[in-house]
């Protein structure tokens, strides 16, 4: 089992930056891919970057965000620069015990998520 809880999320002025934090309780951290996902007002969850043995983004994000991990700490980070006002979204941590995946049903722990919000 394995608890998820992100912080870090808040409002910010396009081209401003964020850090998002998402500490996980449990033993195995390491042994867990993860995954960033954000989900917007009427929209479909979205993924935005995931690790495991390599890390993947969304176009969206490339050059813009970077996902990294802390095991020592059980902590995942998304640290977002260059915001966009199209980033506004809940954003949320999630771990896999199986391989990295684009797809949100092969993510079995899920954090609470954190509010994003952008202004132009």
């Amino acid at each position: 089992q394995v608890r998820l809880v992100e912080s870090g999320g808040g409002l910010v002025q396009a081209g401003g930056s964020l850090r998002l934090s998402c500490a996980a309780s449990g033993r195995t951290f390491s042994r867990y891919a993860l995954g960033w996902f954000r989900q917007a007002p009427g929209k479909e969850r979205e993924f935005v970057a995931g690790m495991s043995f390599t890390t993947y983004y969304v176009d969206s994000v490339k050059g813009r965000f970077t996902i990294s991990r802390d095991n020592a700490k059980s902590t995942v980070y998304l640290q977002m620069n260059s915001l966009k006002p199209e980033d506004t979204a809940v954003y949320y941590c999630a771990a896999s015990s199986g391989t990295m995946s684009n797809w949100p049903a092969n993510y079995e722990y899920w954090g609470q998520g954190t509010q994003v919000t952008v202004s132009s």
